[in-house]
This record gives C-alpha cells, sequence and structure tokens, in this order.
C-alpha cells in the first residue's frame, strides 16, 4: 500500500499522518511505558493501514511533567522512550517502509529544567537573561497583568531569585521561551536543524500562534460572548475561556518566525511543516495567514472538528470557512487527537452504533479535501477511557476534576492482543490502566473481521489514495437539508460525488437535474440504493458516485 506521494515533494498535500503516542504505543523495556523501539516493532501494522506519514509526539529529554511536553533537552531521547540510536534505527525502517517521519516540536516553552531557563533564572545579567519572559510585579507585588495559564491559574509565577514573574501559557514549571529575542529564535532553529540532519520528514509545531506575546504585556480584554467559540481553546469549566486572547498570543511578530522555520526547512527539500493553532473563533483567519503564499508552514490544523458536534450543518460550517478564509493556504483535518476525548465517545449517541459512527467518520475524513490526520487506536473504534482521579496522570485533568477529567482518557495503552496480559502492550502494569472495553477491539481480533472497523480504515485509505480527486482535488458542496452533507470533487476532467447521512434515521436524496451520475462507486462497507434519480440512504449511510 506504499503511497503514490512519498517520492513528491509536495508529499504532504493530501496525506494521510497517523499519530503515534510514543509512551502508549508499544513497550518492549518492560516499565510499563512505550518506547521507540515499540514504535519500530509496530510500523508494519501502520504500513498496513496505508498511511503516507507518521508523527510522533514528543520523546525528547524531559521531566514528564506534562508528559514530554515540558522538554529539558531538544537534541536528545529521554530514558524513558531510549536512545537517539533508537530513533535513527526507527526512522529508518521507517522509510524502508514508504513511511515518513514528523515529530513533534515544542518551542513555545520548556521545562523549568532546561539548563537555558537555569541561566536565565540565575540573575537579570546573565547572557539569557532575556531568553524567557520576565516581568516586574505591580507596586502591590500581584501579576504584571490579567493573563491566564490555560492549565489554569495566572499566566505568571513569582521567582525569589530574579524577584520577578515569569509568563507561562501551560504549568508553571512550563516557562514560555521569550521570541522578541534573536537568539532565542537562532537557537531554536539550531535544535530543528539537528533534527533535519538526522533526516526527519517535517515538524508538527506545538501551539504555534503562542510563541510571540505584546511586548507592552496589555489585559486582555473579557471575551464578548460567542457561541462557536466557547470551548475551542479550553473546556468551558476553564476561565480561560472567558477572556480574548489578545495580547498573550497570536502576535502579527510570528509570520516572520514561520517565514525563517519555512526557510530552513527549504534548505533540505521535501519536508513539511503542520501547525496547531488554538485561536478560538479566529483560528480559521490564523490559518490562512500561517499557510498562505507558499513561505511559511504548509498546513495547519484546528480544533473546529475536535468538539461533540458531528452533523453535516457543523461539518459543512468548518469546511466552508476554511475554503473562504484561506485561499491558498492548506488543512489538516482530524476527529482525534491526544489533547480531545476520543471521537467515538463524543459522536456515537450509543454503545451499539460506535462501530457505525466508526466508519462513517473515517469516511467522511477520507472524502474532505486536505490532508488527514489519524490517532492511533481510532482504527479500532477505542471509547474515551472511563478512569478513576487516582489513575489520572495529566496534571490539567487533576487541576479541574472532576468537572473536567483531562486528557488520560484518549491516552491509554494501545490494545493489541485480547488474552494477552495488559493486552500486548507491556509485560509490566502500565502506566494507565488498559479498561476491558478496549481489549474486546485488539487488533488481533479485527484482523481476523473482514467487516471490522479496522479493515474498514484500511479498504477506506486504499479507496482514498486511488481515487485523484480526493488527494488535492477541488471540493463544492451542494444544497441539501442540514442533516445531508453532500459535495464533489474534482480533478483533472474526474468528479466525484459524495452524499453522507448523518442522521439516525434513513433519508431519500434527490440529485439534482443537472448532476448527471455516471457510475455508482462502491465506498468501503456502505451500500446504499439508487432509483433512478434518488439515493436511498439508511441511517448513517454514505453514497459516491462518479459524475459526467
Amino acid at each position: 500500500m506504499a503511497s503514490p506521494l512519498k517520492s513528491n515533494a509536495d508529499w504532504w498535500r493530501g496525506a494521510v499522518i497517523y499519530q503515534v503516542y510514543p509512551r502508549s504505543f508499544q513497550d518492549t523495556k518492560g516499565d510499563g511505558a512505550g518506547d521507540l523501539k515499540g514504535v519500530t516493532q509496530r510500523l508494519p501494522y501502520i504500513a498496513s493501514l496505508g498511511v503516507d506519514a507518521i508523527w510522533l509526539s514528543p520523546f525528547f529529554t524531559s521531566p514528564m511533567a506534562d508528559m514530554g511536553y515540558d522538554v529539558s533537552d531538544y537534541c536528545d531521547v529521554d530514558p524513558m522512550f531510549g536512545t537517539l540510536a533508537d530513533f535513527d534505527a526507527m526512522l529508518t525502517t521507517a522509510h524502508e517502509l514508504g513511511i515518513k517521519v514528523i515529530i513533534d516540536q515544542v518551542i513555545s516553552h520548556t521545562s523549568d529544567q532546561h539548563p537555558w531557563f537555569k541561566e536565565s533564572r540565575s540573575d537579570r545579567t546573565n547572557p539569557k537573561a532575556d531568553w524567557y519572559v520576565w516581568a516586574d510585579p505591580k507596586p502591590d507585588g500581584t501579576a504584571p497583568n490579567n493573563w491566564l495559564s490555560i492549565f489554569g491559574g495566572p499566566a505568571w509565577e513569582w521567582d525569589g531569585v530574579r524577584k520577578q514573574y515569569y509568563m507561562h501559557n501551560f504549568l508553571g514549571s512550563q516557562p514560555d521561551l521569550n521570541f522578541h529575542n534573536p537568539d532565542v529564535q537562532e537557537a531554536l532553529l539550531e535544535t530543528v536543524r539537528f533534527w533535519l540532519k538526522r533526516g526527519v520528514d517535517g515538524f508538527r509545531l506545538d501551539t504555534v500562534n503562542f510563541y510571540f506575546h505584546d511586548k507592552e504585556l496589555r489585559d486582555n480584554p473579557p471575551l464578548v460572548y460567542d457561541e462557536d467559540a466557547i470551548g475551542l481553546d479550553a473546556p468551558d469549566v476553564n476561565p480561560y475561556g472567558m477572556q480574548n486572547h489578545l495580547y498573550d498570543k497570536t502576535q502579527p511578530e510570528n509570520i516572520g518566525f514561520l517565514q525563517r522555520f519555512r526557510a530552513l526547512l527549504d534548505e533540505f527539500g521535501g519536508r513539511a511543516s503542520v501547525g496547531e493553532v488554538g485561536d478560538g473563533a479566529r483560528s480559521l483567519k490564523t490559518v490562512a495567514a500561517y499557510t498562505g503564499g507558499g513561505d511559511k508552514l504548509n498546513m495547519c490544523y484546528t480544533f473546529d472538528l475536535l468538539g461533540p458536534d458531528f452533523t453535516a450543518t457543523h461539518i459543512r460550517r468548518c469546511v466552508a470557512a476554511f475554503q473562504d478564509a484561506v485561499t491558498d493556504g492548506w488543512v489538516c483535518w482530524a476527529f482525534s487527537n491526544h489533547d480531545v476525548t476520543r471521537h467515538v465517545s463524543r459522536f456515537a449517541q450509543t454503545e451499539e452504533e460506535r462501530e457505525r459512527v466508526a466508519k462513517l467518520a473515517i469516511s467522511v475524513l477520507a472524502a474532505l479535501r486536505g490532508s488527514i490526520c489519524l490517532y492511533q487506536g481510532e482504527e479500532l473504534a477505542l471509547p474515551e477511557a472511563e478512569l478513576e482521579l487516582a489513575d489520572l496522570r495529566d496534571p490539567y485533568g487533576i487541576r479541574f476534576w472532576p468537572a473536567f477529567k483531562g486528557r488520560d482518557g484518549c491516552r491509554t495503552p494501545m490494545v493489541w492482543e485480547k488474552e494477552t496480559p495488559h493486552a500486548g502492550f507491556s509485560t509490566a502494569k502500565p502506566w494507565l490502566p488498559v479498561p476491558d472495553v478496549h481489549r474486546a477491539l485488539a487488533v488481533d481480533l479485527q484482523e481476523s473481521v473482514t467487516d471490522s472497523v479496522l479493515a474498514h480504515y484500511q479498504q477506506t485509505l486504499d479507496f482514498r489514495k486511488k481515487q485523484a480527486p480526493l488527494l488535492d482535488g477541488s471540493m463544492t458542496f451542494l444544497e441539501t437539508n442540514q442533516d445531508i452533507l453532500a459535495f464533489t470533487r474534482e480533478k483533472g476532467g474526474e468528479k466525484l460525488l459524495f452524499v453522507f447521512n448523518l442522521r439516525r434515521g434513513p433519508q431519500i436524496v434527490n440529485l439534482p437535474k443537472s448532476v448527471a451520475l455516471t457510475e455508482v462507486l462502491p465506498m468501503p462497507g456502505f451500500a446504499p440504493k439508487v432509483d433512478g434519480g434518488e439515493i436511498l440512504l439508511e441511517a448513517l449511510d454514505v453514497f459516491c458516485g462518479r459524475l459526467a
């Protein structure tokens, strides 16, 4: 199932990316946590899905306060995950299998254990004194302004040595770097060059719009109520969502840095970047700015499809808004990742319909214009794991429990074998529990069933790869009632029609007279009936046809 994109400099355009959360993928050391050798061991499985690339969540040296998103050395592998030699071996094997490797760059902040921060906090005159965002307190000793941390509380932490506050958008142990300092930018670009020289194919840029802050440290104004923005940046139990984040992120200076980043990637040829944009209702405008012009990011993804809404109206609104806002950029669509509740739990209304929803969701994703990202385990239809407070490791979830249970429910170990201890993930007690409901969906069970969700993913991705319009063709919506998502994809004179029934009941769709259907294409897993100009769709059903 080697990808036709793999030798193309624009391989990322229309690519299918599979996100691996290494800590939960495969343990080969017997310590209950996954590692890079485990990723290498399971690469043939990933290749069997028919994906073009993997995105590896952070494996760098880290105290693991935020599960590796607090980096203390950008140019080494944490012993938990192995060694640089293990990474090189994984990269070689992936390339032999025709799989590109994208790694997570977390450069908006470091760990407070990073040597840069240790030096920066030592006094106000050292060479790295201005490498982080330091500010004096207000006369009454309170924080410099009203900025909030996504992980709860003020975005400022007092340091007794410097007698100043430092900024942190996340944990207090994740101080923000000062991108206004050109030395900081240069040092970070050198860490990127380190991995480019090792042969990585691309970078996923964590919190890409958080790099710069307002130099004047102006207060954020309150957010005027915006129903479409609620929950996009943070769960509604978090007061972070009550501010209009005009000054603590998405600053205009970010454009210049992204141009420098892109210029570095272009030196090596055929490398790609995908940015994570969390910017509330402004996200699409930010994506347009960050991906337009061909001199910044190759593509971005937002949180628009990572919420609970799985309706034709919502999907059409998100995709159409992107197409209107981003005229020459590119998007990467996803329904799940390591930060959100697994989508079968968000979208399915009952346990019984999870399998059907999982199959429909990947069919929708595969037909959209853009690249797509899959999160490990979604190809098995894994639901969100229900965990007790005592099991949690995520500081975000612990902070806001029980109103928000955090991200551990989507980070539990991959289930490979139903009857093996810990489902084949490890020989030791895993760092997070393996739910029994996940065991029943293990890879070894689904590989032996021809109509399993796993088989459906393989067949659907193969179908996507064989239809040229699906890789980078144009996309045009058709007028339908609100429960039907219908659009065409077209490239080089080849035109495909897709009709999705997202209602929990049958629907009849009348084809417009202007639509001339020449062939019904068997979309994997679905077989709706066509009667003249009518398509008879069952509940949660899909139709695909070729048009004249």
